[in-house]
């Protein structure tokens, strides 16, 4: 191979040829449904399948633990917060609240305070006071409501939530599945779905499928097809493509399917060109009767109501921008400027976005709560503690000393820095808390060095707890593997933070972008609102240089004299399996005393013929043989735990009782109810990139068989080869797509609002670096 850094040839091949590659959808990543079955029923866009897991009964890790935590949810809530988006008055406020420094010790006031009170009545179960929203909650005149049976759950950032609930799983009335059972039969689609009717659409779910059978979609990995069937089996005739039912929920799904991709919106254009693909008559129409019904918001950047206006026209623009000749001082159409006055060309108008409530809610309040951490003014008092810090660090603490937000840049030993800074912090006297994903996350750091993990911490398990109201007691708070952050989660770490405190974000940017939706660091970054400081400690050894050429474009071969980095050539997917296991079980063993359990597999997605299905099987079999009685899984086995969306747990089997399975996870005890293990564990010696991301093991396996190469890319290939400490074994199998990926394929792109948001809050003080 061209870029090959040296060649494993300790071991025969022997691989038989596999007799087809599996097909995918989409690429590697996602798998395809082949029909309405409980086993089948997925339907995920392309690359969906890191970022979400397989929405198959087989495989639905995060689908089963979505659907579950949205049966406990607080509708009514959630409508109230979604109306309150509506209105053009939160555009005077924002502009009002942007006035003045903040200075360090107040309390929250205005929406801020307004956005906390609502918040607090969603997670405790408790209506929404209408009086904490003000005149915002009101409907804007002529604006149509939402409708109740479109109102959504409101959204727990799935980092928030404790892994603990699978030990308590949430009671779904039994007769409210029946009844639901009922009707799905009636409607010829399969009755092991009615758990999850009820929990995506409530105790009422059966009455709101008899009156609208396209809320099925609701359901995660439901196609429209299926839908599609399920109505005509209950409606006959009554039902078309045209129904305005239909219309409304396919709206829905597509941005439900957009999030599993990453993206916050769709550009409304996009929505209408799928509808029609999906045989909608009038795609422009549907989308009006989606925005009037409440299904989803519109947004157009730039406006002076990013909620768009009154719908009253007949363009393709849902939202109404200034008018020609109003006070924004353009000329009217048809007027001819002033003698001697200097026109610039008008800038093409901000494309139309459509958005879900739950994320046009998050990304807004991200944005409201990062502009008042921005304002913080500077602390002198620092000064002392920057200079007898390490040149490294000193850099990184006289910008938190002048800021409230700082942005750190840097690779794995850059991590170092921000563990200094928070030590030079508490040296002090004030509080500063490190923040990690994962007790992998907390392992790598400096022994003295302490963190608590993102979902302790927003569920009050871990750090210094909150003060009277609700905020964290901290003066400082670092976040390490910044890229994972979802919008949601985000959303909330910000919203907690006290008036006067500061905030670090420290990660890789050349990383995979997070499980969930959105990409706030990526936005920060390219938004230059805050200092941004990048490390020049680089990561060391042949490992770090091959992977800091990743991130430049370029694969280069590198000196490996120790073997730290081996290529493994492979003819086909069999034998791509056949030498992973190889590699696991003897060869990195032998050569570096890292044993299988240090070892971490890491492939593109979870189906195909060197999936980590197929990779995990094939595992378990060598490294710990067994019949598989509970439920596949037996004492010893490595599994991955997923308690919700983007959320990757690595443990062990313990045991298996009436309770249900009992797992190791990280050294805590969870306990998985036996009607969840089939959804929310698997086996865990191979993973995706996407859920490796943000941890790393001392030795780590690539798997590139063939059918993987739709899904390289510069993100994927960097994030994967930068998981291991000591050693890096690759598979290799896609010939020249793995250095057509480095260098020609960058990130995906993702539809997102933060960027605009921010930027609108904070032009005046946006800075150029």
């Amino acid at each position: 191979m061209e870029h090959a850094v040296s060649t494993d040839r300790d071991t025969a091949a022997g691989a038989a040829e596999t007799a087809a590659e599996h097909a995918t959808a989409g690429g590697p990543d996602a798998e395809a449904a082949a029909g309405p079955t409980p086993d089948s029923v997925a339907d995920a866009p392309d690359g969906a399948g890191e970022t979400v897991e397989d929405k198959t009964a087989e495989g639905a890790v995060a689908a089963g633990a979505e659907a579950e935590d949205a049966a406990a949810e607080v509708s009514e809530a959630a409508a109230e917060l979604a109306a309150q988006r509506e209105l053009r008055e939160r555009i005077e406020r924002r502009k009002a609240e942007k006035a003045g420094p903040i200075a360090a010790g107040t309390k929250l006031s205005g929406q801020a305070a307004d956005l906390l009170a609502a918040v607090r009545a969603v997670e405790s179960g408790a209506p929404v006071d209408r009086s904490l929203l003000g005149p915002r909650a009101s409907a804007a005149p002529g604006r149509p409501q939402p409708s109740p049976r479109a109102a959504e759950p409101a959204p727990v950032p799935s980092s928030a939530r404790s892994s603990a609930h699978a030990s308590a799983p949430r009671t779904v009335p039994a007769e409210a599945v029946s009844a639901v059972r009922a009707v799905l039969a009636e409607g010829g689609a399969p009755e092991a779905l009615a758990g999850q009717v009820v929990a995506a659409l409530g105790e009422q779910a059966a009455e709101v499928l008899r009156e609208d059978p396209w809320q099925l979609l609701s359901v995660p990995g439901v196609r429209p097809e299926q839908a599609d069937g399920f109505a005509r089996a209950l409606l006959g005739a009554a039902c078309g493509p045209g129904d305005e039912r239909r219309a409304a929920a396919l709206v829905g799904w597509l941005l439900e399917r957009a999030a599993l991709q990453g993206h916050t919106a769709l550009e409304a254009a996009s929505v209408r060109g799928t509808l029609a693909e999906h045989a909608v008559p009038d795609p422009h129409e549907a989308v009006r009767h989606a925005i009037a019904e409440g299904a989803v918001l519109v947004f157009q950047e730039g406006t002076e109501d990013s909620f768009g206006g009154d719908f009253e026209d007949d363009s393709d623009d849902y939202a109404d921008g200034p008018e020609a000749g109003t006070e924004d001082g353009r000329a009217t159409v048809g007027e001819e400027p002033a003698p001697g006055t200097v026109t610039a060309e008008a800038a093409p108008p901000a494309p139309v976005l459509l958005g879900l409530d739950r994320y046009a809610l998050a990304e807004e309040s991200l944005a409201d709560g990062l502009a008042r951490i921005v304002k913080t003014g500077p602390d002198d008092s620092w000064d002392e503690a920057a200079a007898a810090a390490p040149r490294a660090a000193a850099e990184l603490i006289r910008a938190v000393a002048g800021h409230g937000l700082v942005l750190h840049t840097g690779g794995e030993a850059a991590r170092a820095e921000p563990v200094a800074l928070a030590g030079a912090v508490r040296a002090l006297g004030m509080r500063a808390v490190i923040a990690v994903h994962s007790e992998n996350g907390r392992g790598r750091l400096d022994a003295t060095a302490e963190a608590v993990t993102v979902a302790g911490l927003l569920a009050g398990t871990e750090g210094p707890g909150r003060d009277a109201d609700g905020m964290f007691a901290l003066d400082l708070l670092i976040v390490l593997d910044a890229p994972q952050l979802d919008v949601e989660t985000a959303a909330m770490i910000v919203e907690s933070l006290p008036d006067g405190s500061r905030l670090v974000l420290g990660g890789d940017p050349g990383v995979l972008w997070s499980a969930g939706a959105g990409r706030v660091f990526a936005d920060l970054l390219a938004a230059r609102v805050c200092p941004q400081i990048a490390s020049r400690t680089p990561d060391p050894g042949p490992i770090g240089e091959l992977v800091s050429g990743i991130g430049i474009g370029e694969l280069h071969q590198v000196e490996a004299p120790g073997k730290e980095v081996v290529i493994v050539p492979v003819r086909d997917a069999g034998e791509a399996v056949h030498r992973t296991v190889q590699l696991v079980a003897e060869s990195v063993p032998r050569a570096f005393g890292v044993d299988a359990g240090q070892t971490q597999v890491i492939t593109v997605g979870h189906g195909g013929s060197a999936g980590t299905r197929a990779l995990n099987t094939a595992l378990k079999q060598r490294l710990n043989p067994g019949p598989g009685r509970f439920g596949g899984f037996d004492p010893g086995d490595r599994i991955a735990y997923v308690p919700s969306p983007g959320r990757t747990l690595q443990g062990a089997v313990v045991s298996a009782d009436a309770e249900g399975l009992r797992l190791d996870c990280e050294g805590a005890e969870v306990v998985v109810p036996r009607d969840r293990v089939e959804s929310a564990v698997r086996h865990g010696w191979a993973l995706t990139a996407h859920q490796a991301a943000g941890m790393r093991w001392p030795a780590a396996v690539v798997v590139l068989p063939g059918d993987a190469a739709r899904g390289l890319s510069r993100p994927w290939v960097y994030t994967a080869f930068s998981r291991g400490d000591r050693h890096l074994s690759v598979v290799h199998g896609v010939d020249q797509a793995l250095p057509h990926a480095v260098t020609d394929i960058p990130s995906q792109e993702r539809t997102t609002r933060l960027r605009p948001l921010i930027e609108s809050l904070l032009a005046p003080a946006a800075q150029p670096g």
